[in-house]
């Protein structure tokens, strides 16, 4: 088979949808990251800590309005695809699913900011990125993925996103302007959200009427899931608010942690678009040599890549932070080991076990890190107590035992990647 013809098989298909969710996460993670340095330099790390505080808690509504239907949803679609009625019935009452989730969530905002003083310190930052995140929310990446067609959504994405971060080194030219930073963002997402609905539309599907019942089954399919994300919250969001809860808003070392936690996180998502596309591609083709290939072509590299951070950790945080920022190295040193461990654990958690029938599996690990993670900062917080240092290295052994977890299951399990029959499970 030629090559020209391979692209425009299943692979092909697969490799097309990944390209396009590396773009996709570049509009959504890389583009932050790029105005990263200058906001560094324009904001005191003591509101760089605050604007990352405030992104953290963030995190956590965010898991609340997509509730796991990337998940969930993105399966249900992906077996649907064919027929468009079916596909537009999901869509609506994942739609329906969240106008709830976000209305709820302004109520524990406004709870938030009113009862609690490390919100109510500045109300304004944290209502505008709660009304960036919520329009955020309304963006239909479930069913692009379902129906493996990322082309549209993620060019409209690109390009919204990179006029936005113009704005940003345009418009942000000291620290008393950084509520700029989320009301760009906000405009951002509401102008792909609307160019997204647009092409929706355009692709046959929309709203539909729908049962209530349609709408409750939705969410209790999805609620595995979302509890499997609030669980690897854990580990990302929930650093930076412990740091900031007791280190408060005019700590640098929240700032310089921050730094080093977002340019890992950056380097997390280069791993989620290959994951994400691969999920609903596993579903229907359950092609297990390419899980394979994907792990013996990544592993080295990752390898290779997190060994260079962690020899220059000091010197490039000074670089891409700014030289208020060579503290953050010995951070972002510490966290590197998450990078070459969650490469794997990505690659055999939803992707892998879900066609194996497994995918309770994927959450059960994620869980148990999260047990296993706050035991660690209780053990912490009573012992040694509470320091950055601490928490980067709890990160560390959490992200290599839920990669060992999952690892663990597929050897256990390897007589289902030659069952051609097995049937897949939520």
């Amino acid at each position: 088979m030629s090559i020209k013809s391979k692209l425009k098989g299943k692979d092909g298909t697969l490799a097309k949808n990944t390209g396009m969710l590396f773009l996709l996460t570049i509009s959504n993670y890389v583009f932050n990251f790029i105005t990263i340095p200058y906001q560094t330099r324009v904001l005191e790390p003591s509101v760089f800590g605050n604007i990352s505080f405030a992104m953290s808690v963030m995190s956590y509504f965010q898991l609340l309005t997509d509730f796991g239907f990337l998940l969930s949803a993105t399966e249900d679609i992906a077996k649907e695809r064919e027929d468009s009625h079916k596909v537009s019935r999901i869509f609506t009452a994942v739609m329906w699913c969240k106008l709830f989730l976000v209305a709820l969530s302004f109520i524990i905002m406004a709870v938030l900011c009113f009862k609690v003083k490390r919100f109510n310190q500045d109300i304004p930052l944290f209502f505008l990125y709660w009304i960036s995140y919520s329009i955020y929310a309304f963006l239909p990446d479930f069913l692009y993925r379902g129906i493996e067609k990322m082309q549209a959504i993620t060019i409209r994405s690109v390009l919204i996103k990179a006029f936005t971060t113009c704005l940003i080194f345009v418009l942000l030219k000291k620290p008393s302007q950084y509520y700029i930073i989320p009301i760009l963002t906000g405009i951002g997402n509401l102008g792909a959200v609307v160019f997204t609905y647009i092409h929706v539309r355009k692709m046959g599907y929309g709203f539909v009427r729908v049962k209530f019942q349609e709408i409750t089954n939705a969410f209790k399919r999805s609620s595995f899931f979302f509890f499997s994300r609030i669980a690897s919250s854990v580990f990302t969001a929930t650093n930076t608010l412990i740091l900031g809860f007791k280190f408060g808003e005019s700590s640098a070392l929240v700032g310089h942690y921050s730094s080093a936690e977002k340019a890992i996180t950056i380097a997390k998502q280069t791993i989620t678009p290959v994951s994400d596309s691969l999920y609903p591609y596993m579903i229907k083709n359950r092609n297990f040599k390419m899980i394979k290939k994907l792990l013996l072509i990544g592993m080295p590299v990752f390898f290779v890549g997190c060994s260079f951070v962690m020899l220059t950790a000091n010197d490039l945080c000074a670089i891409v932070f700014g030289k208020d920022y060579y503290a953050a190295g010995t951070y972002l040193r510490l966290l590197a080991p998450v990078v070459f461990f969650a490469y794997p654990g990505m690659i055999l958690g939803f992707p892998t076990l879900t066609p194996m029938g497994l995918a309770k599996h994927a959450n059960i690990s994620t869980i148990l890190g999260a047990v296993l993670q706050i035991t660690m900062f209780v053990t912490i917080h009573f012992t040694i107590g509470i320091s950055a240092e601490a928490i980067c290295i709890a990160t560390c052994i959490t992200e290599i035992f839920m990669c060992a977890y999952r690892a663990g299951i597929v050897i256990k399990n390897r007589h289902l990647l030659s069952s051609p029959d097995q049937t897949t499970s939520a």
